[in-house]
């Protein structure tokens, strides 16, 4: 990934709450067949490791986890908030022109080793971790225990374990840190104006 110094976010622990914000990653593989993509929620075990472990699981009909060995490196990325940026926004388009269209966006590249784990044990444990993360905000929390025990075995074998050991985060906010303060301010205003809060609210959080 291109990155230059003024986009770089080397903070990990940066990282690791963009990745739990958002957790549908994109892993990216490459075997036998080429290069394959799939597009998984992950949960991020930031304790595990120098740099954290993410967990996931995949349709046992899915090829991934019967052409890749163990210890294959595999890449990870997680997008943040992004969006569009018109020239219009900038103050500073009136008084020179000299300004250009841009696209803002937060990414990170997890690159770490792949490990499967076709064991129900191990499913039991993420799935259990995933529900409680995602269930958390409903009113009524859904939990594993809820399904009988005969249907829930019947859908843990029908999938199988993913554990990615991160070994290294590279991580990028491009988020009009190139240009001048007031430029900024006018792209953050005309986001909110357009509905694009998210994206808004993160390029606040790099003004000086």
């Amino acid at each position: 990934m291109y990155l230059p110094d003024h986009f770089a976010e080397p903070s990990p622990a940066v990282l690791h709450r963009l990745i739990q914000a958002h957790p549908l990653g994109t892993l990216v593989t490459h075997g036998d067949t080429g290069l394959d993509a799939n597009h998984l929620p992950f949960l991020l075990d930031a304790e595990q490791g120098a740099a954290g472990v993410l967990l996931a699981h995949v349709a046992r009909a899915n090829p991934l986890w019967q052409n890749l060995a163990n210890g294959t490196p595999v890449l990870v990325i997680f997008q943040g908030p992004q969006g569009y940026i018109s020239p219009s926004w900038y103050p500073g388009k009136q008084d020179s022109h000299r300004r250009v269209p841009t696209w803002a966006y937060e990414v990170v590249h997890a690159h770490g080793t792949l490990q499967v784990h076709n064991d129900e044990k191990f499913l039991r444990g993420v799935l259990a971790r995933l529900t409680r993360t995602h269930e958390a905000t409903q009113p009524e929390p859904w939990k594993m225990g809820d399904a009988p025990a005969d249907y829930l075995h019947e859908q843990l074998q029908r999938i199988v374990g993913i554990e990615v050991r991160i070994t290294r985060l590279v991580g990028k906010r491009k988020l009009n840190q190139n240009h001048e303060r007031r430029d900024r301010e006018g792209a953050i205003q005309a986001l909110e104006a357009h509905g694009q809060q998210a994206l808004a609210q993160t390029m606040k959080s790099t003004l000086p």
